[in-house]
């Protein structure tokens, strides 16, 4: 019998250029400087994909890349880390996104996105390349290509058909705008949804994370799970609350560090885990990204995370 990968992550794929500590006054009429700039391979299904491979899980990608030097920087990056390359799509008339990123001192950021960022690769039409899995991340919801409530209800169906448990994690929109209200069929589908704090504000008009996380239960989400960055985060569904507080860290650079979150939860789901421990352990996946610059350049295995883990007790 072959063997069942246990994710599938589907996304967006692209190339992050990394320029921290800019400095905003200029040097000359047209010049600027900065501590720092690099190129890293990233968009949330990536992240994803890189992250759950380094923790041991059988992993694949199921993306668009376009025929050019940073879609090949992303094959290399995936082949590095061992993910699944045979679900990818590769197109020569869409080109491989690239994300201009502006990090600062404290590892927060601001990101530039293109018109490459909007296309669509449609995923529901090729239900056999993500309904083998035991499992599903979607990265991320209201960003191609989940901007579509079409493309959304479809995926999902065909996933929950299979008997896929369904990690879908938030971004906020930048090209299409949809709400709560335009996904009604298809929150019920999902059984973790992972927004930021500002994600869940903006979609839920609630200001604080249990009121964010009711919201989102009401629409029919089984377990909502409210990332709140420095502060920690909260876990909540009809049968249980849990707040853990954020590891005590030096942040370089946030980018990713919620893609490390959501592939380090799903780990320990697939693995048994308790909600509890499952929190624990993707708080530390978070954690440690957050320390080099980057979304897939800090977390390297499942044995890392546990010796920080217990280091942290």
């Amino acid at each position: 019998m072959e063997h069942r990968p246990d994710l599938i992550c589907i996304g967006t794929a692209l190339v992050d250029s990394i320029i921290r500590g800019f400095d905003p006054d200029p040097i000359s009429a047209s010049g600027y400087r900065a501590e720092s700039g690099s190129l890293n391979v990233g968009g949330e299904a990536v992240n994803e994909a890189v992250a759950a491979a380094r923790l041991g899980l059988s992993t694949g990608i199921f993306c668009s890349l376009g025929e050019d030097t940073a879609g090949d920087m992303v094959i290399e990056a995936l082949r590095r880390s061992g993910v699944d390359l045979s679900r990818i799509l590769r197109s020569r008339e869409h080109p491989t996104p690239v994300t201009t990123m502006f990090v600062n001192e404290d590892g927060t950021r601001k990101s530039i996105t293109n018109r490459a960022h909007f296309h669509n690769f449609h995923p529901e039409a090729f239900p056999d390349r993500f309904t083998d899995a035991r499992a599903l991340i979607l990265g991320s919801l209201f960003r191609a290509p989940f901007d579509d409530p079409e493309i959304i209800r479809s995926v999902l169906t065909s996933a929950k058909t299979a008997g896929q448990t369904v990690f879908a994690d938030t971004k906020l929109p930048n090209f299409r705008f949809l709400r709560l209200d335009d996904l009604q069929d298809s929150l019920p589908l999902i059984d973790y949804l992972t927004p930021n704090e500002d994600e869940a504000r903006y979609y839920s008009g609630k200001e604080t994370p249990e009121e964010m996380a009711d919201v989102f239960l009401s629409r029919g989400v089984g377990t909502v799970i409210i990332k709140l960055g420095g502060r920690g985060c909260l876990l909540k569904n009809a049968r249980e609350s849990l707040f853990l507080p954020a590891f005590r860290i030096r942040a370089v650079d946030a980018t990713g560090a919620g893609d490390n979150f959501v592939a380090g939860f799903a780990s320990e789901i697939l693995q048994g885990a308790s909600h509890a421990d499952a929190l624990r352990f993707a708080s530390a996946c978070g954690a440690i990204c957050t320390t080099a610059v980057g979304a897939g350049t800090a977390l390297v295995s499942r044995q890392q995370v546990l010796r920080f883990l217990e280091e942290q007790k």
